[in-house]
């Protein structure tokens, strides 16, 4: 084993009939910034919560399969053993504390940790980061924007001092602008300080812009990977998920053809 996340042939079924999952194994390496792509039910939600313990949540449970962090199995009906190992999640919809002030939701992400010198001087990081958020820490978070939510969000995922944080739909509902803002800081925290980033996302675009690795999922298995600039360039990812002029209908056959090739 290595450090990092390891996913290996992970099988995950709901209400023991429908299955979500099939064999999807992936990699991210220490420092690594990698993104998961696929459009609506492909399974890359339901990726998101084997990691993090919350599978039950929603009557799901792994068949079979294992996941790995830093060497150590993550149990995935177990909540809070992903942010023992130090991963952190901005999920789907934000899902902030709306009756919480600003500042009490980001110290909400640091609940693990031991207070004192470090979690202070870490909130006022996040707010030289969301300078948007600095002049209302006191007010009710229900009351932010959605761009501003998301900052919130992004931010408590940070309070907790993750070696990995894992990003569900990070540009669902946001203008252009935010999304841009909200990548750039992502990537520049995975250059300078060595974050590692996993980001799910149906924005295949700026999510392979800024990533290292790509996987693509299509109704639960891996059906494409490889560096990000590669699958930027490849003529059936353009076409299906990048806007390209071709039919997707062709291209997406020809994505699954490539797949069941490589599982041979």
């Amino acid at each position: 084993m290595s450090g990092g996340l390891q996913v290996h042939g992970l099988d995950v079924v709901y209400n023991n009939a429908v299955t979500a999952l099939s064999g999807v194994s992936l990699t991210v390496d220490p420092g690594q910034f990698v993104a998961v792509l696929g459009a609506n039910g492909a399974g890359k939600t339901t990726l998101v919560r084997a990691i993090t313990g919350l599978l039950f949540v929603h009557s799901g449970s792994v068949r079979e399969g294992a996941i790995v962090y830093n060497d150590t199995v993550i149990d995935p009906s177990r909540v809070g053993g992903a942010v023992q190992l130090g991963i952190t999640q901005v999920p789907e919809g934000r899902m902030i504390f709306p009756r919480l002030t600003v500042e009490e939701n980001l110290l909400c992400g640091a609940s693990r940790r031991k207070k004192g010198p470090d979690v202070d001087a870490d909130l006022d990081r996040m707010f030289e980061v969301f300078p948007q958020l600095a002049g209302r820490r006191k007010e009710t978070a229900g009351f932010l924007s959605g761009g501003e939510q998301q900052m919130l969000a992004v931010g408590r995922a940070l309070m907790g001092a993750p070696s990995l944080v894992i990003c569900d739909e990070l540009s669902l509902g946001l203008a252009p602008l935010i999304v841009r803002d909200l990548f750039a800081l992502l990537t520049d925290l995975n250059k300078t300080t060595g974050l590692s980033v996993l980001v799910i996302e149906q924005n295949a675009r700026i999510a392979l812009q800024h990533s290292d690795y790509g996987y693509v999922l299509e109704t639960g298995k891996v059906v494409i990977e490889g560096p990000s600039e590669e699958l930027s360039s490849d003529e059936h990812v353009q076409e299906f998920y990048l806007g390209g002029a071709g039919d997707a209908k062709e291209a997406y056959e020809a994505v699954v053809r490539r797949y069941r090739r490589s599982s041979r």
